[in-house]
């Protein structure tokens, strides 16, 4: 390492960041970004991209050398870890995360009225029926997520068949779930994860896992507000008010003109003679990082298994051991999760940026076709698994509502589903963000627990073998849903005395 290289890699990020300005002045300008809700990071680049050398060769209006570029293809996967490995910081009671999803409803203030307060209100009667809904609604959130990759997988084989010259990749459909699910941010430890299997093609996978979550933060987005349209128009919206379905200015233009609305970064929980707020944070981050790279690499020689495990695996569960030792020690108040995601999303936006920004066009173009029917069939596998379920689990119980920001958040990211269901439901009169706010938990202890055998087929398992993992989860998921439903039925029926009559 030298300062030359230090110093490029200063270069790279400030271009970057140029980026990134560059795609906050268009979402606040352009109309079509501001409906499609881009994220300036998503904007910026694409900007690069079409600017950049790899668009336009000799005539690039940004012109930066192939170093910089492979630079910028490495950033979201160095990234990745602390971004993952955060998620468990600050998470010390119920009470916090419930404050943290209302500060998350589209810039709305965490102590204003409604919303959670007028579901809790509404619901206390139904407790005992909440561990069925969740299960209900964690069924098919899941059962959706694993059916993106039969769809993926499903396409790799036909496809291989039908055009053996194609020369698929092993685990090519694998980006579909990893782009829809996990938006721009999964998308991009893609390449990292599979650079670490020593796998050749990592940078085209991640250009197409870049790709798949383009398409479904737009085309999630797009379907959703029809679905919302068409639903509304057969008066299936408890809530939906034509005069009140527009978004806020400050969601579409992505900033808040009004300094008085303006809200805090977070708590500054030290004196900045000593030491800054965002230092401490960014210290526990990065200690917990380096933890889990001292604990895979001690579990690698145990068994190779554990070595294939991404890193940020590690770093969530070493965070997990962190949050409890603040918490015993009593030093909550040294944790302030809005600067800790304040941290996270400067990160995200930047790893975003640089991911777009060098996607290899051309490789990813090989694989056009198979990338749009991929596409295509995992919206389809998606609405089929989500809305008809929902319908048939919750009818006459917000079944729509709750639908959608599952949508969403399958395609997109979760603002994504945050925003489709302000469209639908504007004060979140419905118990629908509660209920799926609840369920997130469950489905990623799931992840966890099968995350050495989802990531070990990753790393040597055949296209086969990945496609009939997907099928067993997607069912297993859907008896869970099944099961859900009976015992939702069952409740229902008890609370009304009719348990034995043959409706119930």
């Amino acid at each position: 390492m030298t300062s030359t290289m230090l110093q490029d890699l200063l270069k790279c990020v400030s271009i970057l960041g140029g980026l990134l300005l560059l795609g906050t002045l268009l979402r606040a300008k352009v109309p079509l970004f501001q409906k499609l809700l881009l994220p300036a990071s998503v904007i910026g680049g694409v900007c690069g991209l079409l600017l950049g050398p790899i668009i336009l060769g000799d005539h690039a209006i940004l012109r930066v050398s192939e170093d910089y570029i492979s630079i910028w293809s490495l950033i979201p996967g160095v990234l990745i870890i602390p971004i993952f490995s955060s998620t468990p910081l600050g998470m010390f009671k119920s009470a916090e995360r419930e404050t943290d999803v209302r500060s998350a409803k589209a810039g709305e203030s965490p102590s204003k009225p409604g919303g959670f307060k007028k579901q809790n209100s509404e619901n206390q009667k139904g407790k005992s029926g909440t561990v069925w809904r969740i299960m209900m609604t964690m069924g098919i959130t899941a059962a959706a997520a694993f059916s993106q990759n039969l769809a993926g997988y499903g396409v790799n084989l036909a496809y291989s068949r039908l055009v053996p010259s194609a020369g698929l990749y092993r685990t090519f459909g694998w980006e579909l779930r990893e782009g829809f699910c996990g938006g721009h941010g999964t998308a991009g430890a893609v390449g990292s994860l599979l650079e670490g299997y020593g796998i050749s093609y990592w940078q085209t996978a991640q250009g197409v896992a870049m790709t798949t979550a383009t398409a479904g933060l737009i085309g999630g987005m797009f379907l959703g507000i029809l679905f919302i349209n068409r639903a509304g128009k057969k008066g299936k919206l408890a809530y939906f008010d034509t005069s009140r379905s527009s978004l806020p200015e400050e969601v579409l233009k992505g900033f808040h003109r009004n300094v008085k609305e303006q809200r805090s970064l977070g708590r500054e929980i030290t004196a900045s003679s000593s030491v800054e707020t965002i230092s401490i944070h960014l210290a526990v981050i990065l200690g917990g990082c380096g933890i889990s790279f001292f604990l895979r690499s001690m579990l690698g020689r145990v068994s190779s298994v554990f070595g294939s495990i991404p890193v940020w695996f590690y770093g969530i569960l070493v965070m997990y051991g962190i949050n409890w030792l603040i918490q015993k020690a009593g030093l909550t108040w040294l944790i302030d999760k809005k600067v800790k995601s304040a941290i996270v999303g400067t990160m995200s936006d930047f790893a975003i940026t640089a991911a777009i920004a060098s996607v290899p066009v051309q490789a990813v173009f090989t694989y056009a076709v198979p990338l749009v029917l991929m596409c295509a069939l995992g919206f389809f596998l998606t609405w089929l698994i989500t809305f008809p379920l929902f319908s048939f689990c919750f009818k006459g119980d917000h079944a729509f509502e709750r639908a959608i920001i599952t949508w969403g958040t399958n395609t997109g990211v979760m603002i994504t589903g945050l925003m489709l269901l302000r469209i639908c439901d504007p004060d979140y009169e419905s118990p629908s963000l509660r209920d799926f706010t609840m369920c997130y938990p469950f489905i990623s202890i799931l992840t966890i627990a099968v995350a050495p055998l989802y990531y070990e087929l990753i790393r040597a398992g055949s296209t086969m073998e990945n496609f009939l993992f997907a099928l067993a989860m997607l069912i297993v998921f859907l008896i869970v849903t099944m099961f859900g439903k009976w015992g939702y039925t069952r409740f229902n029926c008890q609370k009304k005395g009719t348990l034995g009559e043959l409706p119930c």
